[in-house]
């Protein structure tokens, strides 16, 4: 294999403080995250899949840094959601919940330290018979989400 970005290691990160750092697939937007979340969530809903071909693991973190934003676009997916994506090479790069202005990155940008973990499974009512994840965790559904965003919403 070649020495390209795209190709090279993403992270050496061994504890939570510890930064992680990730990029696209030809590295035209690199990003940081700052203690992140250990916890792993994956969706499966109808959105998650058709943007990116599968079911979307995300990442969260205190703080991050974002290095390409020229390469960065922008999509409102909904009333209550943007994605972006890699404008050249069409990488998922994060979810951006508008109403609390959260963003859960896409947790293949980054070679996840051994401490996270998928923790947690949502939309598992829309997850499509071809393929499992062996780990067991909590699973919601769409309706469940969707009750537990409205009510901490007020």
């Amino acid at each position: 294999m070649s020495d390209t970005p795209a190709d090279t290691p993403l992270s050496s990160a061994t504890a939570p403080d510890a930064p992680v750092s990730g990029r696209c697939l030809c590295g035209a937007v690199e990003i940081v995250l700052e203690k992140p979340d250990p916890a792993i969530n994956v969706c499966h809903c109808a959105m998650c899949l058709r943007w990116g071909g599968g079911p979307f693991a995300a990442v969260r973190a205190a703080n991050h840094s974002i290095a390409g934003e020229d390469a960065v676009h922008i999509y409102r997916s909904s009333d209550w959601a943007e994605r972006a994506s890699c404008r050249e090479c069409g990488s998922s790069l994060w979810y951006h919940y508008l109403p609390d202005g959260h963003l859960s990155f896409a947790a293949g940008l980054f070679t996840p330290p051994a401490y996270m973990a998928i923790s947690e499974q949502i939309f598992v009512d829309e997850k499509p018979h071809w393929y499992d994840f062996t780990q067991q965790t909590p699973m919601k559904t769409g309706a469940e989400i969707i009750a537990e965003t409205k009510a901490a919403e007020g």
